[in-house]
């Protein structure tokens, strides 16, 4: 009977997580908590790092069947979700229905620090191909530079999916941390007089307008770089949506159950994919270093084209709002608008600042779909295929008909 119970008692705790637990398992609960306890306690993006550390949790407890690559498990079928690009998008159709375009339209000039704040992505992208990191790589850790978690997932998805795990994190730590490392970078590129300049309130934009830009985008950007289309074409008509005003129920749907969903589903299986053996690597140091230079780059180069719109206007732009041209929508306006008024509390430069927040999320899709076309498995495209085959259906017809031709010129000689 005491043989029996031993034998019992061991059996028990072999199957226990305790007895199968590793340093590297118990390394990255560690990590879990500490995300957890970020978007709890600190309030850094809790409504993403709080399923993402718990995802994290969930994938390190050994046996769970709950990380990424354990086929069959929970986290393993929504994470199907962003291995094949389902997710990623449908969160872009939830931002553009919660994105309001007028303050671009507004103003298109503002467009322009949109663009310029993506000089991060690039000399970050040189910067990790300098640390060892190859082409598709480097592309895929450069998005980090935009603060946009969706499209540096669908990015590294497709390029680099073995570093999905850092990269996203990484991306939504640094999108959570905008108000702590922007304002020293904003005061560092401007002076206290260029920060209390005060911008004219902008004109009104009609519907009309507003209805045909994201088809427009939609039309011009994703001819000339179809990798791009799920993600910007997603992003239009979650706006189309909003700006339509004939189906109130999908933009409804689209801006609040939809993205708040797909929001848990896309956390959860990125928290899935922070296994020890994908985290724990001296890359994910480099990748975690590089995301900060790419955000700091970002926000000083919209910083300093904003300087020199403020020059070229003759002191009516602020420069302030070129720090809102990361994709951080809409914290990074927020925080330009938190600089303004500190240095003037009748400063109101939230709205201006819009111009060049969503137009950070259109460069950095942008910008990801010039990498995918650059440096994606994707192959070279046919444009005349269709004459191809219709060519390749007739030329046996064609090849039989010259034969007889040429049997009936012979037997007439």
């Amino acid at each position: 009977m005491e043989f029996s119970f031993s034998a019992s008692a061991t059996k028990i705790l072999t199957t226990t997580g305790f007895s199968h637990l590793a340093i590297g398992d118990a390394l990255m609960i560690l990590v879990a908590c500490l995300l957890i306890y970020l978007a709890i306690w600190k309030k850094f993006e809790p409504l993403l790092l709080l399923p993402i550390g718990f995802g994290c949790l969930l994938a390190n407890i050994p046996m769970s069947m709950m990380a990424n690559t354990d086929a069959g498990g929970l986290l393993n079928f929504f994470y199907q979700g962003v291995k094949h690009e389902v997710l990623p998008p449908l969160i872009f159709l939830g931002v553009g229905a919660l994105t309001d375009f007028g303050p671009l339209l507004a103003n298109p000039t503002t467009l322009l620090l949109g663009a310029a704040a993506q000089v991060g992505v690039y000399i970050t992208l040189i910067g990790a191909v300098l640390l060892g990191f190859n082409m598709q790589e480097a592309s895929a850790i450069g998005i980090i530079g935009g603060a946009d978690g969706p499209t540096s997932i669908f990015i590294a998805s497709k390029l680099a999916p073995h570093l999905l795990a850092p990269i996203a994190v990484a991306a939504y730590s640094y999108m959570a941390l905008v108000p702590l490392i922007q304002p020293p970078i904003m005061k560092l590129f401007t002076t206290e007089q260029e920060r209390k300049i005060k911008m004219e309130q902008l004109r009104p934009i009609s519907q009309t307008v507003k209805i045909l830009f994201p088809v427009v985008v939609t039309i011009v950007c994703c001819l000339m770089l179809p990798g791009v289309t799920p993600l910007l074409g997603m992003l239009m008509l979650g706006n189309l949506f909003r700006e339509s005003g004939v189906t109130a129920r999908l933009h409804e749907t689209a801006e609040t159950h939809l993205i708040n969903i797909v929001t848990i589903l896309l956390a959860l299986a990125v928290g899935s994919s922070m296994t020890a053996e994908s985290f724990l690597r001296i890359e994910t140091l480099k990748i975690i270093v590089l995301g900060l230079l790419a955000f700091s780059f970002a926000t000083a180069g919209g910083l300093i084209f904003g300087k020199i719109m403020c020059k070229a206007t003759g002191g009516k732009v602020n420069p302030l709002i070129g720090s809102a041209g990361v994709s951080a929508v809409p914290m990074a306006a927020r925080v330009s608008q938190k600089v303004g008024s500190d240095a003037d509390s009748s400063n109101f430069l939230l709205m201006h600042a819009m111009g060049p927040n969503v137009a950070g999320v259109i460069g950095s899709a942008v910008a990801a779909g010039v990498f995918i076309s650059l440096f994606g498995d994707v192959p070279p495209s046919e444009p005349h295929a269709a004459i191809a085959d219709i060519v390749g259906t007739v030329e046996p017809g064609i090849r039989t008909a010259i034969s007889q031709v040429a049997g009936i010129a012979a037997g007439s000689n």
